[in-house]
């Protein structure tokens, strides 16, 4: 069984604690939410495989037998790339703990093209039922790289 990595630094908080109603539903997929702190910051891969999507603000890893989003904020799609330096490329290999994107969330202006913006940071396991992984013993403190939760 792989476990899926932290992302990002920060508190960890249940999924339904999401702002966004469709994450907090887990209508993408069952996961949680990471509130990081301010300053730069590198976002890496949460597990092992091939960058299916990427985007400023999102990217999708699919490992063996299962993808992870990770979104950096929520309606950071506003923002339009600014703020956001990404160092994978789509279709390519990465290693749990590789680099994707580089951001700053204290840096998020509070709204962009008339909708809030917010550092939260959904990691969502793809193509799984809503409740199906295993949080407990969730750490409440994460930093990038540490283990997140067990995938599978």
């Amino acid at each position: 069984m792989s476990e899926v990595l932290a992302p990002c630094a920060g508190r960890v908080r249940p999924i339904t604690e999401c702002i966004d109603e469709v994450f907090a539903g887990q209508l993408v997929g069952p996961g949680l939410v990471i509130d990081p702190p301010d300053g730069s910051q590198t976002v890496v891969a949460p597990i092992a495989g091939t960058v299916m999507k990427i985007h400023p603000h999102a990217f999708v890893v699919v490992g063996e037998g299962a993808g992870v989003l990770v979104h950096l904020g929520i309606n950071t799609v506003r923002l339009e790339g600014v703020g956001f330096e990404v160092h994978a490329a789509q279709g390519s290999t990465v290693v749990a703990g590789d680099p994707m994107i580089t951001w700053d969330p204290g840096s998020l202006p509070s709204e962009a093209a008339g909708q809030a913006i917010s550092r939260q940071v959904p990691v969502v396991v793809l193509d799984v039922p809503a409740d199906s992984l295993d949080l407990d013993g969730m750490a409440d403190q994460v930093a990038a790289g540490d283990p997140l939760f067990p995938l599978g």
